[in-house]
């Protein structure tokens, strides 16, 4: 990659749909996050990258059956700050692995 762009090039285009209210806030944060991380050498490392960071600020597994409630993410409204671990496990991260391929392939 040209000028090693870090992981957090990933995020700057948000998916057009999310899965709760809090997803947006994370996304952000997990950008935040990533600012300073270096290209991954491959998408093992990538997906495990974001599985640990997502596990960590969540304080869920991906796996996790239901959604959970993080408070700093919290802006209002009945179900704000609530984080789908279906939309990370299903879109999001695969939404992730995907623009890096295409980013890896231009190169």
């Amino acid at each position: 990659m040209p000028d090693a762009p870090s992981v957090a090039e990933l995020f700057r285009e948000e998916p057009l749909y999310w899965g709760l209210r809090g997803d947006p806030y994370l996304w952000r944060e997990m950008a935040e996050q990533l600012a300073d991380a270096p290209w991954p050498a491959s998408e093992t490392e990538l997906t495990q990258l974001l599985t640990r960071l997502f596990e960590e600020l969540a304080g869920i597994g991906l796996d996790h059956p239901t959604h959970v409630h993080l408070p700093r993410h919290a802006h209002g409204g009945m179900s704000s700050g609530m984080i789908s671990s279906q939309f990370w496990r299903e879109r999001a991260i695969p939404l992730l692995v995907e623009r890096y391929q295409a980013a890896s392939a231009s190169v």
